[in-house]
């Protein structure tokens, strides 16, 4: 059975970078027989946090958080691709993020990471993990980092390096592990 892997990309600015990462892992990701929609701030407009989702009547929420609620109760697990602003995430991922909780819960998430420079957002992934992890959402052990994105990416999402591909497939093969056994454990039953 394949797994559904929505790819939550965190960036709306002009000439952003971020979608060239969510290009290439959403590639590996369907490489590797997974479903893998993309989920883009930029495209679905939300407003900015006033109301979660769980805060709304039944029926009352606005028709894209109801969407993205049902995708993500479907999901075997969330790939977030985040890019690093002042050491941090974006503020159009936390936004993202935020309007959802008991929807993770049980399942795992795996940064993708990046930025202009050498340390391919590793800083941002450090407080994006805990963030994840306080969604119920933690992340697996591995991080794929993307450091000069500028020229690591084409447009379309190819890698320009080998070692980028080779990297995706072993964080791919780690994050459907996962997946895999914690969507055993949800179908057998969770503490609450």
């Amino acid at each position: 059975m394949s797994l559904l892997v929505p790819v939550i990309l965190g960036s709306v600015r002009s000439d952003r970078q971020g979608v060239k990462a969510a290009r290439f892992i959403t590639r590996h990701l369907k490489g590797r027989s997974c479903e893998a929609p993309l989920v883009d701030p930029l495209e679905l407009g939300l407003p900015l946090l006033d109301r979660m989702y769980k805060e709304y009547h039944k029926g009352e929420a606005p028709e894209v958080l109801e969407r993205l609620a049902e995708l993500f109760r479907r999901a075997d697990a969330f790939v977030v691709v985040s890019g690093e602003y002042n050491h941090s995430i974006p503020p159009a991922l936390s936004n993202t993020l935020d309007h959802f909780l008991e929807e993770y819960f049980w399942r795992p998430s795996a940064i993708v990471c990046y930025s202009g420079g050498r340390f391919g957002g590793v800083r941002a992934a450090m407080q994006l993990r805990a963030m994840l992890c306080e969604l119920g959402t933690p992340s697996i052990p591995s991080l794929l980092p993307i450091p000069e994105i500028g020229t690591a990416l084409t447009a379309d999402g190819d890698a320009q390096a080998s070692w980028l591909d080779k990297a995706a497939r072993r964080f791919v093969d780690e994050l459907a592990w996962y997946a895999d056994a914690l969507r055993r454990q949800r179908a057998e039953g969770t503490p609450y």
